[in-house]
């Protein structure tokens, strides 16, 4: 029976490493592949081998970008309505979830649910007004056209998002700090927002990958070239119907990815430090 009992853990360890290796395998090799792609010397997928690497090595791509396409400004473009959606989704989410977590009013119940109610549709169903909008603003084809919509579309979930974990801060803080007289401002900026400056920074992160994965909103808005974002120009560039320059795509899809990276790294030891924090419980 032990010999039996034995076994049988071993071949359900087996096939338990096995699934997770395959699951690995399915998620990782795309990734590869297309690291592979922005360094290999051919120029369409078809020509690709489908063992990474194995084609050779070459950083020409990466020349073609610098120096014979718009990419800086297409990059410079897309930073630039990631950081003030990022700035302004914190600010007037936080600001609302503060209001919404502290202040007794008259439809506050209401309110709140209008915002869950708004976020339960998808955004696509709002296009055709979220267009007129834009065009009768005088916004259209502008960059601070697009940042408004996508922080339009930020503050129903994340003020809820906020909210939520506002309402786990303990208000013996907001009590003490109005005792020694300090306005609600000053106890939204200095006291709350410290202590939730975790659910801030996750706040932070997502909205700036937000517009960097986009294609569907710059493509409404945005027409001119000099006005394209990352995913327009790389698209309309590389990937079209008449073109299919997979490996000048994928060197500009790889240098997409440095901003992440350095934007979760300093967010991450943020994050970590102000969990290790603490505030008075109830």
């Amino acid at each position: 029976m032990k010999k039996q009992a034995a076994v049988g853990e071993y071949l359900s360890r087996t096939v338990t490493y096995l699934i997770f290796l395959l699951i690995s395998f399915l998620v990782f090799y795309p990734l590869v592949y297309t690291v592979s792609g922005a360094f290999s010397p051919g120029n369409g997928i078809a020509g690709l081998n489908i063992v990474p690497f194995k084609d050779g090595f070459t950083i020409k791509h990466f020349v073609y970008l610098f120096t014979q396409t718009q990419y800086w400004l297409w990059f410079s473009n897309t930073l630039v309505i990631a950081l003030w959606t990022t700035v302004l989704t914190v600010l007037v989410s936080s600001i609302s979830a503060y209001v919404f977590s502290r202040f007794r009013f008259v439809f506050k119940k209401s309110l709140m649910m209008s915002l869950l109610v708004l976020q339960v549709f998808p955004s696509f169903v709002g296009m055709i007004a979220i267009y007129v909008i834009i065009l009768r603003l005088g916004l259209f084809n502008h960059l601070w056209g697009l940042i408004l919509v996508y922080v339009a579309g930020n503050i129903p979930y994340n003020t809820w998002m906020v909210k939520s974990y506002m309402d786990t801060v303990s208000k013996n803080l907001d009590e003490a700090a109005r005792i020694d007289g300090a306005s609600h401002f000053r106890i939204y900026s200095t006291i709350i927002l410290p202590v939730c400056r975790p659910i801030i920074t996750f706040l932070a992160i997502s909205s700036f990958t937000g517009p960097w994965m986009d294609f569907i909103f710059p493509k409404m808005i945005l027409r001119t070239p000099e006005k394209q974002t990352l995913a327009l120009g790389l698209y309309f560039s590389f990937v079209s119907d008449k073109k299919n320059e997979f490996t000048n795509f994928a060197a500009g899809s790889l240098i997409i990815a440095v901003p992440f990276v350095i934007f979760f790294l300093l967010t991450q030891k943020a994050m970590i430090k102000s969990l290790g924090g603490g505030a008075v419980k109830e």
